[in-house]
């Protein structure tokens, strides 16, 4: 996504367990706890936390956040049923207990009764009835509704497509603490899903009464570890502590201030200067800077793939073959041994090869040397009727970042010396790109995707046709059976292997690398979750020494 988020180990064991027999379980939080930070050294007399944002993050609104730098600050001001611990494992948020039962159809939440908003007053399962109604409305429009009907919640689809009441949502508050959740076919691994921030709660009586006001600074309510004081567009937001959070005693971090700046070489030189705790390595030069400062430089895989879109509803991008040919001309080593050059690795399926089960497929095309591919991208090419005397022209979409802009000169590059195309680059900002790609008005766009729960399905459904975020508009009937029915299998892991094989046959995004993160972090910042695939920090759990 230009997105991500996790879960976790005791709650999902025993959801597979559940798979096997007609049982019911209940995890509570005596089984599964967050640890408060244990260290001997001296903590710092001034807990603020800084970091380096890439964009203007697009809201602080939990239905409507869509990005990895909002749900960041998401994860702050907000808290869902579950938490992740630093190896992604869930731990209970407001929730201090579920149990499930047959099948996995039926969740039922038992909420803390020290669980506030930042206004004092108590979170009840009625505000989870509320924001997941809200999800699923489709005159709220969140662009992630369908993150509802995946989790097959009762009657989500239908309520996004119109045809019944948002009421009818298959989430009931029984009473203030118990919250119940009917879905409409068995999913394994539904409590996974409940870290995603689109199914955080929100203050009904807040967000009516104030509108589209009701997340600015001074007015935003939230029951996370902290509220926000400040908002500056395009430079900065600041939150501080939530002194009426549930588990504030065990937080450390006073304040978290994130810092807008879109050049990673500025933002670098700012955490030399001792400026911020956190920021990305700029590209290709991770090698030197993990020479020069191996202390606080650190590289890590990631639940993430970098891929192009192809628009399939304009010409000619509606036709495999000239899809093909583009990506299979790209060498995605050149791109991520040498202008990434900080682990990242070559894609040729979409789904990251570390996914939790799943079974990468072997696509012929990532067997061929790099002179093959070229070659039959030739042929592909010429097949659709470009070449020396009809040059394909395209132009890229990106958003700004020095690293996209490097790879989509590398890659204009290769096309035009490969194939003859002549590209055009076309840099916009966030929230402007990610509008242009929803119309969609573009010939190819850059985007990233990173995993909402550690699943192929999360990587995969992005692809079906009737998802709000396929950008690309390709749609097979086919395609969307197979995600469909690997819901209710007991090794789903076969049909995503067919379906990535569709994606290497129809082209409809041509995948680049996997990501790895490859960060910065200042020595003094302690409880970085190092060991969570994908990279879901939460600021209550850090802290700061001298």
């Amino acid at each position: 996504m230009n997105f991500k988020l996790t879960l976790g180990i005791a709650a999902f064991s025993a959801a597979l367990a559940l798979s096997a027999c007609d049982s019911k379980t209940e995890t509570t939080a005596s089984e599964i706890t967050s640890a408060a930070p244990v260290t001997e050294e001296k903590l710092a007399s001034d807990q603020t936390y800084i970091y380096r944002q890439l964009d203007e993050i697009t809201s602080f609104d939990p239905q409507l956040i869509e990005d990895v730098d909002g749900s960041i600050v998401g994860r702050d001001l907000f808290e869902g049923l579950v938490n992740q611990d630093e190896n992604g494992s869930i731990v209970p948020g407001v929730a201090e207990s579920w149990e499930i039962s047959e099948n996995n159809t039926k969740f039922v939440f038992k909420l803390r009764d020290s669980a506030k908003w930042s206004n004092g007053n108590p979170v009840t399962a009625h505000d989870f009835v509320y924001a997941w109604q809200r999800l699923a409305d489709p005159e709220f429009a969140s662009p992630y509704s369908w993150f509802m009907e995946i989790m097959y919640v009762e009657n989500a689809g239908e309520i996004i497509a119109g045809e019944k009441a948002p009421e009818t949502l298959g989430a009931v508050a029984v009473d203030d603490l118990t919250l119940e959740v009917k879905l409409s076919q068995s999913l394994p691994y539904f409590v996974k899903m409940l870290s995603h921030t689109s199914t955080f709660p929100v203050p009904k009586d807040v967000v009516e009464t104030l509108g589209k006001d009701w997340t600015k600074p001074g007015s935003l309510v939230g029951n996370g570890a902290y509220v926000l004081e400040e908002h500056v567009v395009n430079e900065r937001s600041v939150r501080v502590r939530n002194e009426n959070y549930w588990d504030n005693e065990n937080t450390v971090i006073d304040k978290v201030i994130a810092l807008v700046i879109n050049d990673e070489n500025q933002a670098y030189n700012r955490f030399k200067a001792g400026e911020v705790h956190k920021t990305d390595i700029p590209a290709g030069q991770f090698k030197r800077v993990m020479q020069e400062n191996p202390d606080e430089t650190f590289s890590m895989p990631q639940l993430c793939s970098y891929y192009y879109l192809f628009n399939t509803t304009r010409a000619p991008f509606d036709n495999p073959d000239v899809r093909k040919a583009l990506a299979y001309s790209i060498d995605r080593a050149v791109i991520a041994d040498q202008i990434l050059a900080a682990g990242q690795t070559g894609a040729y399926f979409f789904t990251p090869p570390k996914t939790d089960g799943f079974v990468a497929p072997e696509v012929d095309w990532s067997k061929k040397s790099q002179a093959e591919l070229d070659a039959e991208a030739r042929e592909l090419l010429a097949k659709a009727g470009y070449g020396v005397d009809n040059p394909l022209k395209l132009s890229i979409l990106y958003n700004t970042s020095e690293d996209h802009k490097k790879i989509a000169i590398a890659i204009s590059q290769m096309w035009k010396t490969k194939l003859g195309v002549e590209t055009t680059l076309e840099n916009q900002e966030w929230k402007t790109y990610l509008d242009t790609r929803r119309l969609p008005d573009y010939d190819v766009a850059r985007a990233g995707w990173c995993g909402d729960y550690n699943e192929a399905s999360t990587f995969l459904t992005l692809l079906m046709s009737d998802n709000d975020l396929n950008d690309s508009k390709w749609k097979s009937t086919k395609y969307d059976e197979l995600l469909t029915s690997a819901t209710v299998m007991s090794d789903p892991n076969v049909n995503y292997t067919l379906a990535e094989q569709m994606l290497a046959d129809a082209m409809p995004i041509a995948p680049i690398y996997h990501y790895a993160e490859d960060i910065a972090i200042s020595k003094n910042l302690k409880g970085w979750p190092f060991n969570n695939i994908e990279q879901n920090m939460y600021s209550k759990d850090m802290y700061l020494v001298e």
